[in-house]
């Protein structure tokens, strides 16, 4: 007599939880990164320069947005009083970077009056915030 032999079962890996688990840590990544990113002025169209490069120092944001209005550091501010909001975000004996965020449809002489305030304060180094162009 014969024993009717048992049908192997073929194993199978199952990889839909090795997938899930995969993405998970992907998400992860991506949003963990977005918080890196550094955007300490507000959303303007910046105009685009060949020679712009980026900077390493202590800075101090002003961002003019299209419609004229003036910000330090992400506050609204007047254009008179920015050389003494400044002078006070600047320590004694040190140098800081100010650097200038203006949408490029901005008036040039609105650039020119916070210039002017900015060139009053000690210590401050001023730059014009650019984009490379692609």
């Amino acid at each position: 007599m014969r024993i009717p032999e048992e049908n192997e079962v073929q194993g199978e890996i199952n990889i839909v939880p090795m997938i899930d688990a995969i993405f998970s840590i992907l998400a992860f990544f991506i949003i963990s990164s977005l918080t890196l990113i550094r955007s300490q002025g507000l959303p303007v169209n910046l105009p685009s320069a060949e020679t712009s490069q980026a900077n390493e120092r202590e800075e101090i944001n002003i961002t003019i947005q299209d419609n004229g209005s003036v910000f330090l550091d992400q506050q609204p501010i007047q254009v008179e009083t920015i050389a003494t909001q400044v002078r006070s975000l600047i320590p004694e004996n040190q140098q800081a970077m100010v650097i200038i965020n203006a949408d490029e449809s901005v008036s040039h002489g609105i650039v020119v009056s916070v210039m002017d305030q900015l060139r009053q304060v000690e210590g401050a180094t001023l730059a014009i915030a650019t984009e490379s162009p692609e």
